[in-house]
């Protein structure tokens, strides 16, 4: 588990790295829609080839991006069979059925299509935060979300949440490591194949993980508390962020590719291609 590569920064020398958090941030959110847009399989490889190029640029290396897909294989693979099974379409050619279970092409291209978005989601937003440490990154989202506080939103507070959450995750994942050990020691079985008892043997894990969880939890109020914060009242920054000539032309370069990507694929397949199968 200490692999697992969500919510960690890669430190590098990079582009992407010295980009305002504040445009990463947009232009990850303008890649979401991207993916959601080119619903189509070049679609999505026209958008694999583009993330791939970012990934070059980040200096990050590829088996780092890899490792991002680990806690979700289990839902990609869980996503995949459902959608394939019960894909209900009454112009699909079916060439198996058993009751309610129906086996066409269409509903196997529709699964690779699910599962290719959400791997191209996950390498894609994952980027972020190997690309940004938590405290740009909690700067880039109190500047986002300034125009709430006219609402008495707590926006400092929110992004600060999140920081703290996105630093806590490999500390996480070091304390199950250790107490899956611990257990380990205690002749716990934890490569048997049976579920259930996989499923038996992870409870011992949980519990004392909860309560390290919780008493972490109480540790770091304390520490916020000793220093006497008070929210974003009366703090003032000591870095503030600032739009540079690289990150206007980031955004231009992005828009480039989604518009040349778009009309590539309208031009060449239709909006029939580019927005679903038929």
């Amino acid at each position: 588990m200490k692999d697992i590569a969500l919510g960690q920064y890669y430190p590098a020398k990079s582009v992407m790295h010295r980009l305002d958090p504040r445009v990463k941030i947009l232009l990850v959110v303008g890649y979401i829609v991207m993916i959601f847009v080119a619903h189509s399989f070049i679609g999505y490889a026209m958008t694999a080839v583009f993330l791939l190029g970012i990934i070059i640029l980040s200096r990050v290396p590829l088996t780092t991006i890899l490792k991002t897909l680990r806690p979700i294989l289990f839902l990609v693979c869980f996503t995949f069979v459902l959608t394939f099974l019960f894909f209900n379409d009454p112009y699909a050619e079916t060439f198996w059925s058993w009751g309610f279970i129906r086996l066409s092409v269409d509903g196997l291209l529709n699964s690779l299509l699910l599962v290719i978005r959400l791997l191209l989601l996950v390498m894609g937003t994952s980027l972020l935060t190997l690309t940004t440490t938590p405290v740009e990154l909690t700067d880039g989202i109190e500047s986002l979300l300034f125009p709430l506080r006219l609402v008495k939103f707590p926006v400092h507070e929110l992004a600060m949440i999140m920081s703290m959450a996105l630093r806590l995750i490999p500390t996480l994942m070091e304390e199950t490591e250790r107490i899956i050990n611990a257990q380990k020691a205690r002749c716990a079985d934890f490569d048997t194949r049976n579920i259930f008892k996989k499923a038996k043997a992870l409870i011992p894990v949980l519990i004392p993980l909860f309560v390290s969880s919780f008493r972490r939890s109480e540790e770091l109020a304390d520490a916020i508390d000793s220093r006497c914060y008070r929210g974003a009242k009366g703090r003032t920054k000591r870095k503030r962020l600032k739009i540079a000539f690289r990150d206007i032309a980031a955004v231009i370069v992005y828009g480039a590719m989604l518009f040349l990507t778009l009309t590539a694929v309208y031009n060449y397949f239709g909006f029939g291609f580019l927005y679903g199968l038929r």
